[in-house]
């Protein structure tokens, strides 16, 4: 099944979307889930903040929103993720745009597979499921 890759209202070209696509389906299938329908969805803050007022009823700006459509062991959602918001995480992390790009692309991924990210233990639990990912990815 298909992961896919649009763009919302602003111009982002994807560097190696084949690989990036079978690295996601590399990962879910780690967690012993298939892949289904994952739409990745690049924005910009103005655009994410309006998704995350109007479905999560949050005022904040952030990286990324996952929606999780997960069927069973089928891995299905849309992951909205601000260009913006990486390029600033990335400064501010001392990485480069695509490590912190990768970083947040997996970490919808993983919300989708179960993982949650509330809470020390959650977070770092999350945190060591990116850097494995992260490790298995090729480019």
């Amino acid at each position: 099944m298909p992961v896919h890759f649009s763009n919302n209202e602003i111009s982002f070209n994807l560097k190696q979307k084949t690989k990036l696509k079978a690295w996601v389906r590399q990962v879910v299938e780690k967690e012993k889930l298939s892949t289904g329908n994952i739409a990745y969805v690049f924005c910009s803050d103005e655009a994410l903040l309006k998704i995350n007022r109007d479905f999560l009823s949050h005022d904040t700006y952030t990286d990324i929103i996952t929606f999780d459509y997960r069927e069973d062991k089928m891995i299905n959602g849309e992951i909205y993720i601000s260009v913006d918001r990486v390029k600033e995480n990335a400064e501010k992390f001392k990485t480069t745009f695509d490590n912190e790009l990768h970083r947040v692309m997996i970490h919808g991924v993983l919300h989708i597979c179960g993982y949650k990210d509330k809470g020390k233990a959650a977070t770092e639990l999350m945190r060591k499921k990116e850097d494995g990912a992260l490790k298995l990815l090729k480019i």
